[in-house]
């Protein structure tokens, strides 16, 4: 099999959720149980930790895994989706998993596998830990796919559990209330490993003291104790004072991410160190520095406030709920810029009329639909826009709304493209 080859069986033959949604997801962690006793049980030869939450979780992933690998140790990254390759979701130091190791892993349980009648993540779960195993690696930070409690990923027993924030996503999966989603994503507690909560909200905090009590696992919750002072966001990079209850702890501390919604993620980040630092982890002031100022470099991350140009400012950006795309609208507005062009396309499963609600009036609408079989018609897009005051034209490909904005749009202008992350996938 080439690797291309490889790629065609894994998404053409597996239930993929960020293809077909719900229908791709299984009802318990029996498939990975299974497939992870064939393979040895690799997720038990390494350290790991274990992060959650509605937004927030993949930054915070890459932030973590920037400082770790800059304080000497040789670090797994599991994150999804992933934008232009496969690859991308599994790394070791920054690097892709090799093509042959996806080819040999797939040639070498396919058989076996197709026993199980695993789902694509399943599979890409397994493909990780089992390479992380054979890699070494002192410590993997693993990202979950959706929600917690029933994702492939929570096999594991972290040392350290994170849960970024919790927010309006996946409801007809996780639930229709946030202490219902909190519930979901509170399920990767596990009993004594300590976890750290970024953001709450009085409906989600006591979800997480009763599963924290249930499991006898220390909790702490960031915004409680830790807090930034004169915090600069600008689109390439973002600097803060970072508090510790009333203690100054990092002054100017830098990070190469620009977006507002970054001051959250970074406190998580900070407070996840100093955890890490009292159990044994050696990472010096300059290690987080240096990992922060190293995100991009280290991780390979993208689509985080991304500048794909200066001239006109182009912007992408993989918030896709009402949270996310909040924040993102309001990084928006901070920039200065005489036209807005807009490149928008969603995903049918989505909380499309709140989500609109957001978007500025003052702009070009250029809708479109990414390329998957999840992706909402761009004329449903384009009517209920309408209907919020959001005016533009369709296109059929992500492509031909993006090279349109850019043949309408001039150097003082700015073109913002997002509302999904499949859209910002297609533009990279």
């Amino acid at each position: 099999m080439t690797y291309q080859n490889t790629l065609d069986y894994l998404f053409s033959n597996l239930p993929m959720f960020t293809r077909i949604g719900a229908a791709a997801l299984k009802p318990d962690l029996t498939n990975t149980i299974s497939l992870c006793k064939i393979l040895g049980n690799p997720e038990t030869k390494f350290k790991s930790i274990h992060i959650a939450g509605t937004n927030g979780k993949g930054s915070t992933s890459h932030m973590l895994a920037s400082v770790l690998q800059e304080s000497g140790l040789k670090v797994g990254l599991y994150t999804s989706p992933h934008l232009k390759d496969f690859r991308e979701r599994i790394k070791v130091n920054g690097q892709m998993i090799p093509e042959q190791n996806v080819i040999d892993f797939v040639e070498n349980y396919r058989s076996v596998f197709d026993e199980i009648k695993p789902s694509f993540f399943e599979w890409s779960v397994a493909l990780c830990f089992d390479f992380f195993k054979k890699e070494n690696i002192d410590v993997a930070i693993i990202e979950t796919g959706l929600g917690g409690r029933l994702d492939s990923t929570n096999v594991i027993t972290p040392q350290l559990s994170v849960v970024t924030n919790i927010g309006w996503d996946h409801t007809n999966i996780l639930g229709d209330t946030l202490a219902k989603i909190a519930y979901e994503k509170a399920g990767i507690i596990k009993p004594k490993i300590q976890v750290i909560v970024g953001e709450y909200v009085d409906e989600t905090k006591p979800v997480f003291i009763e599963k924290a009590e249930e499991e006898n696992a220390p909790i702490s919750f960031t915004q409680d104790h830790f807090k930034t002072h004169h915090f600069i966001s600008h689109n390439q990079f973002t600097s803060c004072d970072i508090f510790n209850d009333d203690e100054l702890i990092y002054e100017n501390l830098e990070l190469d991410l620009g977006g507002n919604y970054q001051q959250k993620n970074i406190l998580t980040v900070i407070n996840s160190i100093e955890y890490l630092k009292q159990i044994g982890y050696h990472i010096s002031e300059n290690n987080i520095r240096t990992g922060l100022m190293k995100v991009k470099q280290n991780t390979g991350l993208m689509g985080r406030w991304q500048i794909l140009q200066e001239k006109p400012l182009t912007v992408c950006d993989t918030g896709h709920n009402v949270n996310g795309i909040h924040y993102v609208v309001e990084q928006i507005m901070q920039n200065n810029f005489s036209k807005l062009h807009m490149v928008i396309g969603m995903v049918n499963d989505k909380d499309i009329r709140n989500i609109l609600s957001l978007l500025p009036k003052n702009a070009v609408y250029y809708f479109c639909k990414a390329n998957i079989p999840r992706a909402l018609p761009v004329n449903e897009l384009q009517n209920q826009a309408l209907e919020f005051g959001l005016t533009g034209y369709s296109y059929s490909s992500v492509q031909k709304a993006f090279e349109a904005a850019k043949n309408n749009s001039h150097s003082d202008d700015m073109i913002f493209v997002g509302g999904s992350t499949f859209v910002v996938a297609e533009i990279l």
